[in-house]
């Protein structure tokens, strides 16, 4: 059989939408390893400029007005108005995606955020191509701007999105609800002294997990300093991700903090943190949810941002993975009795155990190479 040539599309170098194509590229290589494999950051392919622009104002707006954004997202009545605006911006990036398809002769393409979605499959229409196109939602909510009619599969987080889809007018048959795909590493067994012993941490310590994400957004900086009330003896790992701001102070303040605490950058050993962790404080996006659930981690959710970080709130205390925690000053607390009410936590990861999709990857590779 000839090996399959995949396009894998995602948006933003620092995403869980990148994060998202990764773990499925990896994960067709594991199953065919003779597919040949195209990842392309679909909107800087297109319009790098504009990607810029759009990439700056994305991250004022949940900075600064995350109300504009809990307004626009999933609006029927913003998909509407837009509509014309995204044929125009798709009638533009046209001619560089058939050059690529052309080029590339793509036997199937994945999409992992709706922007590409929707520009392959308007390509797909235009030119009458007989193109399977995949999509992979990555948070738990199926927005209006995934929905065309010529996208032949839509791969979900869960039975609750896929009925959604259905009310989106998505045809059953279309909709796999296999998960979020999330890197091997995070469903693999973790050798967690060895780990305690290479950070320099304690075993039999109490050890919490700090994160924004990749942009290191949320009150890291309020949480931290929460903890010089903590009345047990706690190790902390604090990651910053790609916020300099942020690792700068700190690493400034670090001398002076009561709890042994490791302070992290960007960092690609997320899922060794998670294996020591007792529990993760952080903002729910869709790829660290779907890996905290895999490594079976109770999550405490503060400052989620409007649109799909709500939906993912919403998920999780569903399923009774999580606590939302509204008041930051009552977050040391919580962990405290957390801490010495073990059961709650247990309860919390058996939840998360049950809700957890750890080959969510391997299914979606399966899929694609059998299309």
């Amino acid at each position: 059989m000839k090996a399959k040539r995949i396009l894998l599309l995602h948006i933003s170098e620092v995403s869980g939408h990148k994060k998202a194509t990764l773990a499925v590229e990896n994960a067709l290589k594991a199953f065919s390893p003779d597919c040949e494999i195209m990842n392309i950051n679909a909107f800087n392919y297109t319009t790098p400029i504009i990607e810029k622009i759009v990439d700056s104002l994305y991250m004022s707006i949940l900075k600064r007005a995350p109300a504009i954004w809990d307004y626009l997202y999933d609006n029927p009545k913003v998909v509407k108005s837009l509509q014309k605006f995204k044929t125009l911006v798709h009638n533009h990036n046209t001619p560089k995606l058939k050059r690529l398809y052309d080029e590339f002769k793509p036997d199937v393409v994945v999409c992992t955020q709706a922007y590409p979605c929707g520009m392959i499959s308007d390509l797909k229409r235009s030119y009458n191509l007989n193109l399977p196109i995949v999509a992979v939602l990555t948070d738990y909510i199926a927005h209006s701007f995934w929905i065309y009619d010529n996208v032949d599969y839509y791969i979900c987080p869960d039975e609750v999105v896929k009925r959604t889809l259905i009310q989106k007018g998505i045809s059953e048959e279309r909709i796999e609800p296999l998960g979020i795909p999330i890197d091997p590493k995070f469903s693999k067994p973790h050798d967690i002294k060895n780990i305690f012993n290479k950070l320099g941490l304690e075993e039999e310590k109490p050890t919490v997990l700090i994160m924004g994400g990749g942009h290191g957004l949320g009150p890291i900086k309020t949480l931290v300093r929460s903890f010089a009330h903590s009345t047990n003896l706690l190790q902390l790992i604090v990651v910053a991700g790609n916020n300099k701001k942020l690792l700068k102070w700190l690493q400034k303040r670090k001398g002076r903090l009561i709890h042994k605490t490791l302070i992290y950058g960007f960092t690609d050993n997320i899922e060794e943190l998670m294996s020591i962790s007792d529990l993760i404080i952080t903002k729910p996006g869709g790829i660290t949810t779907a890996e905290a659930l895999a490594m079976q981690l109770p999550m405490l959710i503060v400052e989620p941002l409007p649109g799909q970080e709500e939906y993912n709130t919403q998920h999780l205390l569903a399923i009774k993975a999580g606590i939302r925690i509204r008041d930051l000053k009552k977050v040391a607390g919580v962990v405290d009795a957390l801490i010495v009410n073990k059961t709650v936590l247990k309860n919390l990861s058996i939840a998360a155990k049950n809700a957890a999709h750890p080959k969510a990857a391997e299914e979606i590779a399966k899929l694609i190479i059998n299309i």
